[in-house]
Formats: C-alpha cells, sequence, structure tokens
C-alpha cells in the first residue's frame, strides 16, 4: 500500500513538474505572440473599481474598432464601471448599444466574477477569495478565448491573467498579457503589480522611478 501511495505522489509532483515547465515557456515565449495577424483582436479587459476602471477605460478609447470584440470583465460588487463601459462603447460605435451582459454576439461584453480581494481585506483571507475568483476566472476565460488581456492593477486581474496562461500552458491558445501600471503608482508597484511583473508579456510603467527599479518593465510616459 505504502508503494501505491508514493507511486500516486511521485505521478503528482511529475504532472506538476511538466506543467510548471510548460508555464515557463508559454511566458519566456510571449514575444512570439502576434494576435490579429488574421483580422481583428479579442480584448479582454479587466475593469476594477473607480480609479481603475476610469485608467483602463481611456487606455480602451484610444484604441481602434480592430480590437473587437471587447470583452469586459469586473467585480460582482461594482456598481458603477457597467455605466462606465456603457457610455464609453456608446461612443465609440457612435449608436446607443446595449451591452451583452454576461454572454452574446456583440462589439462588447460584460461579463461579473467575485472580487479578489476587497480594500483593507486581511492577506490570508484574501487567498481564499482570490481561489474562489480564479474558479469563476478559468471557465470564464477558456469560454472567452480572447487574444489579449488588458489590465492596469485591480485584485480581480490576476486570476484571471492567471487564467489566460493556462490556456498557453494547457496548449488552447496563447494569450497576450499586457499591463498597465496604475498612475498613482510612482515609488513602487501594486501587488498586482508585483505578481505580474513576472508573468505578462508586456508590462508598462507610467513613471521612470519604477522604470529603475523594475528593468523589465518599459516606460511611456503618463498616457492617461
Amino acid at each position: 500500500m505504502m508503494g501505491i501511495f508514493w507511486g500516486v505522489i511521485a505521478g503528482i509532483f511529475f504532472v506538476v513538474f511538466i506543467f510548471a515547465i510548460r508555464l515557463l515557456s508559454v511566458v519566456r515565449n510571449g514575444s512570439e505572440c502576434k494576435p490579429g495577424k488574421n483580422g481583428s483582436i479579442s480584448l479582454l479587459v479587466v475593469a476594477g473599481s473607480g480609479g481603475h476602471t476610469t485608467e483602463v477605460l481611456r487606455l480602451v478609447e484610444s484604441l481602434s474598432l480592430a480590437y473587437s470584440p471587447r470583452h469586459y470583465v469586473i467585480a460582482d460588487t461594482d456598481k458603477m464601471s457597467e455605466d462606465k463601459i456603457r457610455t464609453l462603447e456608446t461612443s465609440k460605435n457612435g449608436m446607443d448599444v446595449q451591452p451583452k451582459v454576461d454572454g452574446g454576439n456583440a462589439n462588447f461584453t460584460i461579463h461579473h466574477i467575485p472580487r479578489s480581494r476587497e480594500v483593507r481585506q486581511s492577506w490570508s483571507s484574501s487567498v481564499l477569495t482570490t481561489l474562489n475568483a480564479l474558479l469563476y476566472s478559468v471557465p470564464l476565460v477558456f469560454k472567452l478565448r480572447p487574444d489579449m488581456v488588458l489590465c492596469n492593477g485591480p485584485g480581480t486581474c490576476v486570476p484571471l491573467c492567471v487564467a489566460g496562461l493556462l490556456l498557453g500552458a494547457l496548449g488552447v491558445k496563447k494569450v497576450l498579457i499586457v499591463y498597465v501600471e496604475s498612475i498613482c503608482r510612482v515609488e513602487t508597484l501594486s501587488l498586482s503589480g508585483k505578481i505580474l511583473y513576472h508573468l505578462s508579456d508586456y508590462f508598462f510603467v507610467q513613471w521612470s522611478t519604477l522604470k529603475d527599479k523594475y528593468p523589465r518593465s518599459v516606460y511611456i510616459g503618463r498616457i492617461v
């Protein structure tokens, strides 16, 4: 019996090791991913609440309509971002448009997942809430299969980016992870930034002080 037990443990560790190697390969080869070569670019936008939403929507506003469809993901406790998204899309499309909430065929869709971490939430409890958000993020990302994930720091973006990396690790599709650190981060990265600094394909900062501390980042000045 002990032999079977240790055999199962060894098998699990082998699978985890192979998966980790595959995931590392996906992260390192991110620059080889060229979404949109054959047409439009399916974009997943992570909208946090408040300033995060305002910043990321300004980025989306500067993108061409070739980035379509646009899938917006917001926390289920966020009551304001949906109206901001609808206003932006009305402006981009030049008409009164209604979003397809949690699915549907349109230029843009809106989806809700549990928030990973509330403001001032303890670190210990945030582990559980992040895992809960991951359980919702994986099937959503596997369903949408975006070409690119665009985010700027809300905690909700971490499980979504992990789900995107999982698509590549499993050989389903390489998803480009683009992270733009919030303009309010001048001296240090946000917690999401510290995590995704090592996982994103492109990591942009808006202050040169951050570029000095994090050489892998790309300094682009203030863009929002």
